[in-house]
């Protein structure tokens, strides 16, 4: 099982599209407020279909709470910043994945102070950033890769 970690999210329809990706693979959804949406907006709701009852969703008010309530864990944080490629490290069962907010990204200071713990999804110099509900789903199944997709049905039926 892995974490998502959504850091102060902005826009309800990326935080659907990401608790129906947690539905489909098993994992966590943390969101850390103050959130950029009510829990009861129809973007956010939509953007999740019936999925919603498959998603284990976990709140907290602040970072320092989740930080507290989750201490220990292995963290990976993605940012833009960093120099290290998402595919460079290898994601143990149960890491955290976190985000930052779609229009400024993670605080700097929590960067800094997990430097080692930083990758990036590669792109074109002139791309600032990729949508965030696409950026979790990258990494979500990097990791999940890593992990040879454990708990995951891999095949379809065959068409025959």
């Amino acid at each position: 099982m892995f974490h998502i970690v959504l850091v102060e999210p902005e826009i309800p329809q990326n935080t659907g599209n990401i608790a129906r990706t947690c539905a489909a693979t098993g994992a966590v959804l943390h969101l850390v407020g103050p959130l950029g949406f009510s829990l009861e907006d129809r973007y956010l709701k939509r953007a999740g279909l019936d999925y919603w009852h498959l998603v284990d969703v976990r709140y907290y008010s602040n970072y320092s709470e989740f930080e507290e309530k989750n201490r220990g864990m292995p963290m990976f944080f993605l940012t833009t910043k960093a120099e290290k490629c998402y595919t460079d490290v290898i994601y143990e069962p149960g890491s955290y994945l976190v985000f930052g907010k779609e229009t400024a990204g993670l605080p700097l200071e929590l960067l800094k102070a997990n430097w080692e713990r930083c990758v990036r999804i590669p792109m074109v110099d002139d791309a600032r950033s990729l949508n965030l509900s696409n950026a979790a789903a990258i990494v979500l199944y990097e990791a999940l890769r890593q992990n040879n997709f454990k708990g995951l049905k891999i095949k379809g039926p065959s068409g025959k």
